[in-house]
């Protein structure tokens, strides 16, 4: 296929498609049922790169028509993904019926697996390799990512509900640090969670814990009118407008927690901007990322950093 070089890693050009009508489809035609794994269109491009802000996100583009062994190599990374419990989130492009999206990748050829990191695409792999060198090439990029100290997890794209009349079954590892919250001792909270997320970093639930319970540390003690004034006389200053953002969280007012963090990245350039955004990043985890101001916050934080 004939196509513009791929260019640099950088911002991808999304201008010629839409917003995301609804979430990536869990389902897909290389990976029925994958949880990691999701068909990419139109409609779901731009989400699907926004999640690369929590976690890294791999797509990978094939044409059974024309290059049906680039169809195996997705079909076996999906397999791989899928082995890796959210480190990744695969999308999963066919050239044939999504070609705006090849053309706003400027892919030069297929088969092509890029990686998109905080939005910026990195290309990773050119050439059709065994489910065994996959295997051992996405545990490398891991190894990468956590030296990086990028380990962020991908909650799993379907979950089965809990049927009506049904009681939810509360998890009982949860207990020690849910006594702890209700006891008011917020440092032993947050040791609980820690445990748990140490345990097992791609624990959603542990994680979004975790960070409530660090907001409610940080904010002990504080005075409310005080902090805002300190944020009002030094609007670019990373702590004093992360400690209101902090203090808005814990009173109900979320969508301004997240615009006062937003605003902060777009003025600020590095260390203060990447402080900002790792702190937004975490009132998105203590909010849950399938809620729709967090869905909100994250286009508009990849906004002012694109």
């Amino acid at each position: 296929m004939t196509q513009q070089p791929f260019s640099r890693p950088g911002a991808i050009d999304l201008s010629g498609l839409g917003r995301p009508a609804a979430p990536p489809r869990p389902t897909t035609p290389t990976a029925a049922g994958s949880s990691y794994s999701v068909v990419v269109d139109e409609q779901n491009f731009q989400g699907l790169i926004e999640q690369s802000m929590t976690a890294p996100v791999l797509l990978a583009f094939y044409s059974r028509t024309t290059m049906p062994e680039s169809g195996q190599l997705a079909e076996d990374l999906a397999t791989v993904v899928g082995e890796h419990e959210g480190r990744y989130l695969l999308g999963l492009v066919d050239v044939d019926s999504a070609p705006q999206i090849a053309q706003a990748m400027q892919i030069p050829s297929i088969p092509l697996v890029v990686a998109v990191v905080d939005g910026r695409p990195m290309p990773l792999l050119q050439d059709v390799i065994s489910i065994e060198e996959l295997r051992t090439l996405m545990t490398q990029v891991g190894q990468q990512l956590t030296a990086q100290g990028i380990a962020g997890r991908h909650q799993p794209r379907s979950s089965a509900p809990v049927a009506e009349g049904e009681e939810e079954v509360v998890d009982p590892r949860y207990a020690p640090a849910q006594d702890a919250l209700a006891a008011g001792d917020i440092d032993l909270a947050v040791a609980e969670y820690q445990k748990l997320v140490d345990a097992n970093p791609a624990d959603v639930e542990a994680a979004g814990g975790l960070a409530i319970a660090r907001v409610m540390q940080r904010t002990q003690g504080v005075d409310l009118a005080q902090a805002r004034a300190a944020a009002a006389d030094a609007p670019d200053d990373v702590d004093a407008q992360t400690m209101v953002a902090d203090l808005d969280m814990l009173g109900g007012h979320v969508e301004d927690a997240f615009t006062r963090l937003v605003n902060l990245v777009a003025r600020t350039a590095d260390p203060d901007r990447s402080r900002a955004r790792d702190h937004l990043l975490g009132l998105f985890a203590a909010v849950g990322n399938d809620d729709p101001r967090v869905l909100a916050g994250r286009r508009n934080l990849a906004s002012a950093l694109f």
